[in-house]
């Protein structure tokens, strides 16, 4: 499997994310628009407008823009963008690694991995997360802590479904709401932005890798995270975990010392700085002996 991070990487699409960030966050006007576009009533109107037979105008600017081979999805007609943009695949289109010694990537997306210490600031959506503020639990926080955490960062080209990476059951999950906060800089006349994305929380008990949290990372603004399963489930190595809807996310697995070993490949291009391109289903580390 090719891992090379250049070849897969789209900067020109990095570059144009990035200056609309910087609008957005470090400017005033970009700061009016988005406090805007956050309020409930806002983001709801534009879930709506997603959803609508009007938004496919929206389909076919996307795939130019984001230069998307639709080769391997399902044939359909959408309905709306948001139907688009929650496209489902052909049938084989991602094999999924069934040795129950490997571990697998639970989604399309670009990968980096970090040793989870007592100081690690994780930078997630543009935000930066402490593991207590990631998973708004001082507990669950601590009991991660000299374990693994893989950011999986999906863009608009990516499949936006998502598997479990293993056989096993869904002990708790839980929901954590979206926060968008200013203080104003009177030395810099600019706004500070600090903002939380909207969460799903999964801890999961694996078969082959113990307890596992799996965090789905939803867009500000109109993200919106759909999950298949309720609390007792159990599920299979592979089987659709949920999926996002409307806007691009994350997600991210946090896994206990000695659980795993991701491929030195993948950790060597984290501590680079750079993402590797990985597939739902592909194999991107071993077990370990709990």
């Amino acid at each position: 499997m090719n891992y090379d991070y250049y070849d897969n990487f789209n900067f020109e699409s990095a570059d144009k994310e990035s200056r609309v960030l910087r609008f957005l966050y470090d400017t005033q006007i970009g700061h009016r628009v988005l406090k805007l576009a956050v309020r409930p009533r806002v983001s709801k109107a534009a879930g709506r407008v997603m959803d609508s037979r009007l938004s496919k105008l929206f389909i076919k600017p996307a795939i130019r823009r984001n230069d998307l081979d639709l080769s391997e999805c399902e044939e359909k007609k959408y309905k709306s963008y948001n139907d688009f943009f929650t496209r489902s695949l052909k049938y084989g289109a991602r094999r999924i690694d069934c040795n129950p010694r490997h571990l697998i990537s639970p989604c399309d997306s670009y990968l980096s991995v970090y040793k989870i210490d007592n100081n690690s600031i994780f930078k997630i959506k543009g935000s930066d997360y402490s593991l207590k503020d990631l998973l708004n639990s001082n507990l669950l926080a601590d009991e991660f802590r000299g374990g693994l955490c893989l950011i999986f960062r999906l863009t608009p080209k990516d499949y936006h479904h998502y598997c479990y990476i293993d056989k096993g059951k869904i002990i708790f999950s839980y929901d954590i709401k979206g926060e968008f906060h200013t203080v104003r800089n009177l030395a810099l006349s600019r706004y500070n932005i600090y903002k939380r994305n909207s969460r799903c929380c999964s801890i999961l008990n694996m078969e082959n890798f113990g307890k596992v949290v799996h965090v789905e990372v939803g867009a500000l603004a109109i993200g919106k995270i759909t999950n298949h399963h309720a609390d007792g489930y159990r599920f299979i190595r592979g089987e659709e975990k949920g999926l996002f809807e409307y806007g691009g996310s994350t997600v991210v697995l946090l896994l206990k010392h000695s659980a795993a070993a991701v491929d030195d490949n993948i950790v060597t291009n984290s501590a680079l700085g750079m993402e590797t391109k990985v597939l739902m289903g592909q194999k991107i580390g071993n077990k370990l002996n709990l």
